[in-house]
């Protein structure tokens, strides 16, 4: 049999050192389960779909980081830092790389993007190449789109944590057409979210996380989407329980 050069950035995450499963992030079941069995990354766009807590974020976080991205946002080429919050799964995890595959890299983290920005500020690109935009003088929801315009521009591996705080829902939509080309110009995506929005992508791999670890799922069976489906035919449904 031949190789397969075709293959993606990340082929598969598994752990070489095992963490005391007593100390966070081990208490998380999703977390448990990827360092116990390993996780095999498909091609095109995986969504990790969850509560807070779950791990989803904690996973896609690792994982970037593992990569050789900051954890706080940004490429293999930028490593920015403020204030180490990142948990120590990282240097657990090993990834087995596609073969042939880019090694271009982006984390695009919502709740560290403006320190990326400074970052950007203080560091700006060499006089060859194009200047940076003036992130901090738009809005959220413009300079994440920028973003996407600018530097989801190569292959290799995108995380993206919780981008729909920044977004609207035309916006969200927009993501979903910048996501759809990275993966047809050879890009691989891992995206932790909350939106029933992102996680209707054609073609893209759901994971569920929860209690149970990670689990396999499609759009109309998320807790999520059923949620949003009972909340939006009747919102006093919900709301009743938590007004008075």
């Amino acid at each position: 049999m031949g190789v397969d050069f075709d293959q993606p950035p990340v082929v598969r995450v598994s752990a070489e050192d095992r963490l005391d499963p007593d100390d966070w992030p081990m208490t998380i079941p999703a977390v448990a389960q990827v360092v116990r069995e390993g996780l095999d990354l498909a091609a095109g766009v995986t969504f990790l779909v969850g509560e807070n807590g779950s791990g989803k974020s904690t996973l896609v976080e690792a994982i970037a980081v593992a990569y050789g991205l900051s954890p706080e946002g940004g490429s293999a080429q930028g490593q920015h830092a403020t204030r180490s919050s990142e948990s120590p799964l990282h240097g657990a995890l090993r990834l087995q790389r596609g073969i042939g595959a880019g090694r271009w890299g982006f984390f695009l983290r919502a709740e560290t993007m403006h320190g990326w920005y400074t970052y950007l500020e203080q560091n700006p690109r060499g006089p060859n190449a194009p200047p940076d935009s003036r992130f901090h003088e738009m809005s959220h929801g413009e300079s994440f789109l920028d973003v996407l315009r600018t530097r989801f521009d190569s292959p290799g591996l995108y995380c993206l944590d919780e981008p729909e705080a920044a977004l609207s829902f035309s916006s969200s939509l927009g993501l979903i057409s910048v996501l759809d080309r990275v993966v047809r110009e050879g890009g691989q995506v891992l995206c932790a979210t909350h939106s029933p929005v992102l996680a209707a992508m054609p073609g893209a791999t759901i994971l569920e996380v929860g209690e149970w670890g990670l689990r396999r799922t499609t759009w109309a069976e998320l807790e999520l989407v059923q949620h949003w489906r009972r909340y939006l035919d009747d919102p006093q449904r919900y709301l009743r329980h938590v007004l008075d």
